[in-house]
């Protein structure tokens, strides 16, 4: 059973450039029958254009068990630290900072 478990485990690398992240204040999610994309932009007050900063581009199935994971992930923040205020987006007051425009394929 133990070696079973060993051969299950991938072993995942961070180069320290990746590490450091990158800000993201706004994601635009657009799917077509294949995949879904998450485009994570960064918006600055007063600047009339943001470029993408990175893009993800995912099956179906992975994009539903992301979401999963990140649902999972907020509810044991919010049982650690208090719910999380949903805001107003300063940027477009109806968005709530995720977008979906129309699908394209």
């Amino acid at each position: 059973m133990e070696q079973n478990s060993k051969q299950n485990q991938i072993n995942i690398e961070l180069d320290e450039q990746t590490a450091e992240g990158i800000y993201s204040n706004l994601a635009v999610i657009t799917h077509s029958s294949s995949e879904f994309i998450v485009d994570f932009v960064r918006v600055m007050p007063g600047t009339p254009k943001a470029k993408v900063k990175s893009r993800i581009i995912l099956t179906p199935e992975h994009a539903k068990r992301l979401l999963s994971a990140m649902q999972d992930n907020i509810k044991k923040f919010e049982q650690s630290f208090g719910p999380i205020k949903d805001s107003n987006n300063p940027f477009n007051p109806g968005m709530l900072n995720f977008g979906t425009p129309k699908a394209e394929a």
